[in-house]
């Protein structure tokens, strides 16, 4: 009896061993999803992609190549430039010819300068004094920051909260009302509790402050969500245009944004380029195109440097929150 459970289980381990035969043993079937897509599906996604890809790089390839068009050009294909006709620098020149747009562009950098190192100053520092679990005030000070997520006080209680602290004509005025994103201080505590307590726990025991831990171990093992956060404080002070439209009254401190507004919607060109509009140098379509060009010039820079950094630091942060 023995000998025949024996040569049962070992035909049963051999059975399981040896190749399956059609029809026998068949796994249960996966979903569409999980299936690798045949010639016709790889098509369909190169189809897509290719769309996906031309839908984005055709308008900007009109911005483009309208601002470096001549005025003959413009007025040949009625408008918008599809296909160059001869290549000018002439909007260009114009508009860093130490003009309205030339100071509007340096008070975009600065403004975007200085309120990217401050926006990132506080909300490391917060996150890291909220990732410690059990610091004093933790808890009420992470649901203070909740709430905010839900409830704002609207724009007529900040605006008089920035008059009454004399920030109206200021280029405080432009850093300060938008200067902390909670959804960034969540992702960067959420990051932070994602490193090894160990690490901490060993340094601390070295005799190292939380100053000597945030700076050595915290955030060099949190260069990826740092520069993404960083990327996207950048990208909001660059393209803020509601808050100097507001706060401010004087159109020299005006940033680019504004300026490009100006310039689209009222159809006023900048200052010190009126007169070669009319005198038929220049056109006022290509003066539009070349703002839009030299707004969306940074970010086009910088993005492909924080590419690489974008799923690690999101998905590292979102998950381990």
């Amino acid at each position: 009896m023995s000998a025949t459970i024996t040569e049962s289980s070992a035909a049963s381990v051999s059975d399981e061993r040896s190749p399956r035969a059609p029809g026998r043993w068949a796994a249960p079937p996966r979903p569409v999803w999980e299936e690798e897509p045949g010639r016709a599906g790889l098509a369909g996604k190169g189809i897509v992609l290719v769309g996906a890809c031309l839908a984005v790089l055709f308008p900007l390839w009109i911005v483009v190549v309208t601002s470096l068009s001549t005025k003959q050009a413009i007025t040949e294909a009625g408008g918008l430039v599809v296909i160059p006709k001869g290549v000018t620098f002439i909007a260009y020149q114009e508009l860093l010819s130490g003009g309205q747009v030339t100071r509007a562009t340096l008070v975009s950098l600065g403004v975007t300068l200085v309120g990217t190192l401050f926006s990132m100053a506080v909300s490391i520092l917060s996150a890291y004094g909220l990732s410690r679990i059990g610091s004093v005030g933790h808890r009420w000070m992470l649901m203070t920051l909740l709430a905010t997520l839900f409830f704002g006080a609207g724009l007529i209680p900040t605006y008089l909260l920035v008059q009454a602290l004399g920030l109206t004509d200021t280029y405080l005025a432009l850093i300060l009302p938008s200067a902390i994103s909670v959804f960034n201080i969540l992702v960067l505590r959420g990051f932070f509790m994602g490193i090894s307590p160990e690490l901490t726990d060993s340094a601390r025991i070295d005799g190292a402050g939380d100053w000597r831990i945030l700076w050595t171990i915290v955030m060099p093992l949190s260069r990826a969500v740092i520069a993404v956060i960083t990327l996207f404080y950048a990208v909001g002070y660059w393209s803020a245009w509601f808050n100097a439209s507001i706060y401010l009254s004087d159109q020299d401190m005006m940033p680019l944004q504004n300026v490009m507004i100006q310039l689209v919607q009222k159809q006023e060109p900048p200052v010190g380029m009126g007169q070669a509009i009319k005198t038929g140098q220049l056109s006022a379509l290509a003066v539009q195109m070349a703002v839009m060009v030299l707004a969306l010039l940074p970010v086009a820079f910088l993005s492909p440097f924080v590419q690489r950094h974008f799923k690690k630091g999101m998905l590292t942060g979102a998950v381990k929150g």
